[in-house]
């Protein structure tokens, strides 16, 4: 029955020109190897390189910290009671331990290390791990610049800080920038799974921005976003935010951010010679992917874009091009930023920069490299260097007039891609020519 049912799987992937979606209980293996692959050859070097030898992380159900959820078996979907999970690294001895003070083990990679019997109190149990250690830095996840860091509570943090040692107090500290690269490096396995993501995604947008999806002076663009919404879920993958699909056309309408971001019209009928956008993302095996794209519609006689927005489009791609060759180690996201836009300014590119790293989150930790609102740098998390083995979204936006229109519009870009010791490269290639609606058709002739 099982073979039979992985068959069929297979062949609706086939059949529908769509990778293979893996049945529950093969995904849940994938990621609890991925885990495991991460605690115990990940982790270690992350502890030593931050110079934390030891790492509390504390969550009650329901209230999980978000690193916490990232480090979950595959079966768990929440935290249990209070889960307090402890890490220690001795490099020097060579000790790598990974231990839960909880009533369970916390799935197959750390074991339940609770003895309710000599320590009927949670707290005294893990003040009895951490003497033993006499670790030298604890780290704890709190964190100004980043949520994702922040996910210690204040009420888990004062009892915690009543029970412990006054010798160890002056011990504790942020775990922030541990917490960060733990939640930013992609390992060599999740790398071998992300470009089918990244693939699926514009897959996804290349049949929605289509005449299978879209008939000008009927379909709405709301019609066009749960179209995305249905397809993505019968495909088996979830999505972390609602897509959206915006219209620049020739109209007295201008460009805002926040009307394309947050005020679009639900309703707007989709017309021949509308330019489209579509922002989308879905979520497979914990990872996550963020893509725009556009499409244009023909007008009657047309037979391809105007060349007032393919060129504007080929200033989006340069300005990629300028964002990407940035990327260097260390260096900060507000440098990538300024020098970016510095470089874009003297080609004549209007840029707009909002690039931001992904993983675990659609939004998530790493440098921050420009928001939208925020374009001469963002304090904190764009103060964050950027380290090899890191997934980005190259989200950006490039205006460009265009005289038939009287006005500018905006291409408006977002790709992923991975950043290592070779470089940067696009997960899963980029949008280098908009998408037509219709399709050419080659063997139908005028």
């Amino acid at each position: 029955m099982k073979k039979y049912f992985l068959l069929l799987v297979i062949l609706t992937s086939v059949c529908f020109g769509h990778a293979q979606v893996l049945p529950m209980r093969e995904q849940a293996k994938v990621i609890d190897e991925i885990l495991a692959d991460r605690f115990n050859n990940l982790l270690p070097v992350l502890m030593e390189r931050n110079g934390i030898d030891l790492w509390v992380i504390i969550s009650r159900e329901y209230n999980e910290d978000p690193v916490i959820r990232t480090m979950l078996p595959s079966t768990w979907i929440s935290a249990r009671r209070r889960t307090i999970i402890v890490f220690y690294n001795n490099p020097e001895k060579k000790v790598f331990e990974k231990l839960a003070i909880a009533r369970y083990n916390v799935g197959e990679n750390i074991k339940a290390e609770w003895d309710m019997q000599k320590f009927p109190d949670q707290w005294d149990a893990l003040m009895n791990i951490i003497t033993t250690r006499n670790p030298k830095k604890i780290g704890i996840n709190t964190s100004t610049n980043f949520g994702h860091a922040d996910g210690l509570d204040h009420t888990e943090y004062n009892e915690m800080m009543q029970k412990f040692p006054a010798a160890f107090k002056s011990k504790v500290v942020s775990a922030e920038t541990l917490a960060v690269n733990w939640l930013e490096t992609r390992t060599e396995r999740e790398m071998q799974i992300y470009p089918q993501l990244v693939y699926e995604t514009r897959k996804i947008i290349e049949e929605g921005f289509s005449e299978k999806v879209i008939t000008p002076g009927v379909t709405t663009t709301d019609d066009v976003v749960w179209w995305f919404r249905e397809k993505i879920r019968s495909m088996g993958y979830s999505t972390w935010f609602h897509p959206s699909v915006s219209v620049q056309r020739n109209d007295p309408q201008s460009f805002e951010h926040l009307r394309s971001f947050s005020n679009r019209p639900k309703d707007d009928v989709i017309q021949p010679g509308d330019l489209l956008h579509v922002d989308i993302g879905i979520t497979y095996l914990r990872l996550n992917t963020d893509v725009q794209e556009h499409a244009y519609v023909l007008k009657p006689g047309e037979t391809e874009v105007p060349k007032s927005i393919r060129d504007a489009f080929a200033k989006a791609n340069r300005l990629q091009d300028i964002l990407t060759s940035q990327f260097k180690k260390d260096k900060t996201g507000n440098q990538i930023l300024a020098d970016a836009l510095a470089q874009a300014k003297k080609e004549n590119i209007t840029a707009t920069i909002y690039t931001h790293p992904l993983g675990f989150h659609g939004h998530a930790a790493g440098p921050t490299i420009g928001l939208w609102d925020q374009q001469g740098g963002v304090p904190g998390s764009g103060d964050f260097p950027m380290n090899y083995s890191t997934a980005y979204s190259i989200e950006l936006n490039a205006a460009t007039d265009i005289p038939e229109w009287k006005k500018s519009i905006r291409i408006m870009l977002e790709q992923d891609g991975y950043f290592d010791e070779n470089g940067f490269r696009y997960i899963g290639g980029r949008q280098k020519e908009i998408y037509l609606i219709p399709r050419a058709n080659k063997h139908v002739g005028n």
